[in-house]
């Protein structure tokens, strides 16, 4: 009997060959600070499609030059870049594996020069900048920056957009009430401080007809921060607006100690799911077939994110395959060497 592991999964037009998803993991491997793919990101990303994995979701990819994270992370703020994205997504593509593109703003965690911008003026730690407040224009500007930036990736090729709303980055800062004290309409209520997020789902969806992925951070580990419960309102709300799936991530928005062990993250996926009636993908410390095909027998994700275990391990599908003593297709060059 086929595992659901790896049974089809359709969301929209697109059918994935199985539920494995690589999660976005950042490279830092732009080596001209030009935003720009090089032989690195094709080497690394065609791995995982030869490895069979159903889902290649790239790193965060910067809608602006201030919205880096670091100076050599990828970059999808003007047209000289899609050239590089598009030989990658024809690979993918070729190789069998559905390519998705995570964007992305860093906010006040930018290690950059020169100024950098969030809700509020509020340094993450003393080891960073301390940013600018933004003003209404620069939010809009910012909105518009994720609108040009899913009108390249639709050039570009990906089947799949992921809206970067976790890890204390630009979007997960509005939504936190530790790190957005607003006063006007972005911050205060939990509507407001899902107004920024709203309008850029909304920007997203005028140019983009594909399946729309957000990754949120369901809980902020600290007393007076979000959890898993009022993450359900949040994805309601997503889901209303079109998003088809909640890839759900913890952590990152203020210093926290996080108690992490395998499958940590897993039940605020299950949470969000139930509460949200929203399809959700879970991530974090999911090392094993077994350990994934439980989730998904047991309803508590619809697709199953794998990160450092790829990095481990590009062909992490066989080896799964294998714990569940199942087959699966090999690529034909490799048939020899898959028995």
């Amino acid at each position: 009997m086929e595992k659901k592991l790896f049974s089809p999964y359709k969301i929209k037009d697109l059918t994935l060959k199985n539920r494995i998803v690589m999660a976005p993991m950042c490279m830092y491997s732009s080596y001209k600070e030009d935003g720009k793919i090089t032989n690195w990101h094709l080497t690394h990303y065609l791995s995982r499609a030869i490895g069979q994995v159903g889902l290649i979701i790239i790193e965060a990819t910067s809608v602006t030059p201030q919205g880096r994270i670091s100076p050599r992370d990828l970059g999808i703020w003007n047209d000289e870049q899609i050239e590089g994205l598009k030989d990658l997504t024809d690979q993918l593509k070729a190789n069998g594996s559905a390519p998705g593109i995570q964007l992305a703003h860093a906010g006040r965690k930018a290690v950059l020069d020169g100024e950098i911008i969030a809700p509020s003026a509020f340094a993450f730690d003393e080891n960073h900048k301390q940013p600018k407040e933004m003003t209404l224009q620069e939010i809009t500007e910012t909105i518009q920056a994720f609108k040009q930036a899913a009108i390249r990736a639709k050039k570009a090729g990906f089947e799949v957009i992921e809206i970067h709303g976790a890890h204390g980055y630009l979007i997960n800062e509005f939504l936190s009430p530790l790190t957005n004290t607003r006063t006007d309409e972005y911050g205060g209520s939990v509507e407001n401080r899902y107004r920024f997020l709203k309008e850029i789902i909304d920007a997203t969806s005028s140019v983009w007809d594909g399946p729309l992925f957000v990754r949120v951070s369901a809980n902020d580990y600290n007393e007076d921060g979000l959890i898993a419960k009022d993450y359900v309102q949040i994805s309601k709300w997503m889901k209303e607006q079109g998003v088809d799936l909640i890839d759900v991530s913890s952590g990152g928005v203020v210093p926290a100690r996080i108690h992490a062990y395998p499958g940590y993250q897993v039940r605020f996926a299950e949470e969000i799911k139930g509460g949200a009636q929203i399809p959700t993908g879970a991530v974090g410390l999911i090392t094993t077939g077994i350990q994934a095909e439980d989730i998904l027998q047991n309803e508590r994700a619809d697709l199953i994110f794998i990160a450092r275990e790829l990095l481990r391990d590009p062909y992490w599908p066989r080896t799964a395959a294998k714990e569940l003593r199942t087959e699966i297709a090999p690529p034909k060059q490799y048939t020899r060497g898959w028995i």
